[in-house]
């Protein structure tokens, strides 16, 4: 048998919904019972990430104690700005966590890139620390990409939000990123590979080929 998956999610609830899809879709199955046993917290209400980290350390720490009581055996969270508390989440589980920024790490150094272009908020400093000479928007982009996410958590998927997403990927890429990481996981629900000249590595994808790969 294979090991039980907690997932600390609900950041946001649709980027948690589309991982779990990632996972039941990379999962080699001829059968339900070939699938990995998955307890999900889809808790939208952590404490802003950006804003109030102290706060979001605390409840994302009781989450995955929580996991663990209810049978979790190894944790995953498919949210990458929330990593800044890894280690505050194994102490209080004391459970294994599949660490997203890690694994996007090694995916983009399998994928030959050299210097990365980052849509993210805490992904692209944490790239740094792997050693990988990230590139990230300036300011301005920034700040519109914020407001891009903000909308995507409101619900909005809409053709200017593609647009503007595939637009902020393109300046990355015209200012010399030979690959772009979808480093907040609602990136993906509105960019695609087909969407810039440049691989798209999304982490929530990274993360769930892990999952499979850890719990079968």
């Amino acid at each position: 048998m294979g090991k039980v998956l907690g997932v600390l999610g609900g950041m946001g609830p649709a980027a948690t919904v589309a991982f779990l899809e990632q996972l039941q879709a990379l999962t080699p199955a001829s059968g339900d019972a070939d699938h990995i046993r998955v307890i999900a917290d889809i808790n939208p209400r952590v404490p802003n990430r950006n804003t109030a980290p102290e706060a979001a350390g605390r409840e994302l720490a009781r989450m995955a104690a929580a996991l663990r009581d209810a049978g979790a055996e190894v944790l995953a969270m498919p949210c990458n700005t929330a990593h800044t508390h890894a280690a505050a989440i194994v102490e209080a589980s004391g459970l294994p966590l599949i660490h997203m920024i890690e694994e996007t790490a090694r995916a983009v150094r399998e994928a030959g890139a050299r210097r990365p272009g980052v849509l993210g908020t805490g992904a692209g400093r944490m790239l740094h620390a792997e050693r990988l000479d990230a590139l990230l928007l300036d300011a301005s982009d920034q700040a519109a990409f914020m407001d891009l996410i903000g909308r995507i958590k409101a619900g909005d998927t809409g053709e200017a939000v593609r647009t503007g997403m595939a637009r902020l990927a393109g300046r990355l890429v015209d200012q010399g990123a030979d690959a772009v990481v979808a480093g907040c996981t609602e990136v993906p629900l509105v960019l695609g590979p087909g969407d810039l000249d440049a691989p798209l590595i999304d982490t929530s994808r990274v993360l769930a080929a892990a999952c499979v790969k850890a719990c079968r």
